[in-house]
């Protein structure tokens, strides 16, 4: 199992940009999927953002598609979200995540980085 920590929230006027770094402790990080959740404001559960495989395949919630890029530096032991043209809407707390090859499961969760986009 990984450890994870996220760094790189912060605010932003909207049509900014932010990077988001998450940084992974432990063996065998080249055999997650790694991806980016987010939970906005008020509501119970966080939703998908992206994801990258082993073999950088990536996929993108429709929301942000086109704005934002996830990629993964395996040795270094690192995902990066590179986020675009933010919108209000994208205001949330993000979380990194985990999940082994094969599993459906996440096994791992960062603590999360606030990100707010406001004027």
């Amino acid at each position: 199992q990984v450890q994870l920590v996220e760094s790189g929230g912060g605010l932003v006027q909207p049509g900014g940009s932010l990077n988001l770094s998450c940084a992974a402790s432990g063996n065998s990080f080249s055999i997650y999927v790694m991806g980016w959740y987010r939970q906005a404001p008020g509501k119970q559960q966080r939703e998908l953002v992206a994801t990258i495989t082993t073999g950088d395949r990536t996929n993108y919630a429709d929301s942000v598609k086109g704005r934002f890029t996830i990629s993964r530096d395996n040795a270094k032991k690192e995902v990066h979200l590179r986020m675009n043209a933010l919108k209000p809407e994208d205001t949330a707390v993000y979380y990194c995540s985990a999940r082994p090859v094969g599993s459906t499961l996440i096994t791992s969760w960062g603590q999360g980085t606030q990100v707010t986009v406001s004027s």
